[in-house]
């Protein structure tokens, strides 16, 4: 199979879809690599060590996506833009992150096209964890308290609040609402830097779990309106940390409460991929990335992982690299078959959609998934 590996083209995404050890290993069971020239320089990946691991470097997107119907399979990181569109087609298997539950334009267009696309996302263990996100939102836990201290310094507009530290003066309250990957990872940090923090879910399992691994530093409530609303008109930085697998991501705060939020706090919504889980949120980019709403500011990049790209490039090849093979070596019918979590990443083929909670999401009927893996 020949697999195609083009730059992103999304505003400061300097993510790439496969590390040299990666590409080694697709050769290493036959396949055909081609990269984009600069691929991966933006994760510090020189087109000489994808050579060395045995790739072919193609000079433009249009050779790297196989528009000439070349390619069989494209590795991305980010769900296709607008200028990347045309070079879609029936015939290609797409695997990348699509979150198409916020995107019906982009919905539209893999179904219009007919492309067979498979989303990171989506993909989903026996157990319910989904390990192709696990190491991005690992990643964007970790970034969240980081660019929230940042956006909490008066010069960006913030309260001028410190995180922690100083002895005889309040640490920063910092409310996390989501107790899963990312909210975890961004306890963690926020508690390294020696803030208040306080993690709201609604899985009682989860807040047993933080008790344990931070010895009780760290607050666990369970979640509903009375206490997001307490404790968010409390906070000085709120992260929005909920997800549901493939759908919107529910509106938990509100416009009407950040209202009565103290002046100068700062709300970072992890979940904007998924359409965000506070009223406000809109997306924004690393160039712009926050605005105000009520004298609070917002700070929701839909790409926060492009922020440190060399460490999410091989944290996300460690978690794809398996599929991708099993792509490569069977074709997407065959691997989907072999392994239900895989085939749980089918978002849309020969222009029907698959994911049930994407279909409710943009309003577009889904076909179940059972169909197109019999037929």
């Amino acid at each position: 199979m020949r697999i195609g590996v083009p730059k992103e083209v999304k505003n400061h995404e300097y993510r790439v879809a496969i590390t040299p050890i990666g590409v080694h290993e697709l050769i290493a069971h036959g396949h055909d690599v081609v990269v984009q020239e600069g691929a991966g320089l933006g994760s510090s990946i020189t087109d000489a060590e994808y050579v060395a691991a045995g790739a072919r470097i193609v000079g433009s997107a249009e050779e790297a996506w196989g528009t000439d119907g070349g390619v069989d399979l494209v590795l991305k990181v980010k769900e296709p833009v607008a200028e990347e569109y045309p070079r879609m087609r029936e015939g290609l298997t797409l695997f990348t992150y699509l979150h198409l539950a916020a995107d019906k334009p982009l919905t539209e267009e893999l179904l219009r096209r007919r492309v067979t696309a498979i989303a990171y996302e989506t993909v989903q263990l026996p157990s319910g964890g989904l390990p192709l996100l696990y190491p991005m939102s690992e990643v964007a836990g970790c970034l969240a308290p980081q660019v929230g201290a940042y956006a909490l310094l008066k010069a960006q507009g913030g309260r001028g609040t410190l995180m922690g530290g100083v002895g005889g003066v309040a640490n920063a309250k910092v409310v996390i609402i989501g107790a899963g990957v990312s909210g975890q990872n961004a306890a963690n940090i926020a508690l390294g830097m020696g803030a208040d923090v306080t993690l709201l879910d609604t899985d009682l399992d989860k807040l047993r779990m933080s008790f344990w691994r931070y010895n009780n530093q760290v607050h666990g409530l369970a979640s509903s309106r009375l206490t997001i609303e307490q404790q968010v008109t409390q906070a000085d930085m709120v992260i929005g940390a909920v997800l549901i697998p493939g759908a919107a991501a529910p509106k938990l705060v509100s416009n009407e409460l950040v209202s009565r939020m103290k002046p100068g706090s700062v709300l970072v919504d992890i979940a904007v991929d998924q359409g965000g889980c506070f009223e406000d949120t809109h997306a924004t980019t690393h160039a712009d990335p926050t605005y105000q709403v009520h004298g609070s500011t917002f700070y929701c990049v839909a790409n926060m992982p492009g922020a440190v790209p060399n460490t999410s490039t091989y944290a996300l090849t460690n978690a794809t690299l398996p599929y991708a093979v099993a792509l490569a070596d069977k074709g997407w019918f065959d691997a989907c078959v072999a392994d239900r979590s895989l085939a749980l990443g089918l978002n849309t083929h020969a222009g029907e959609l698959t994911n049930g909670p994407v279909g409710e999401a943009v309003g577009i009927a889904a076909v179940p998934l059972e169909d197109v893996l019999t037929s």
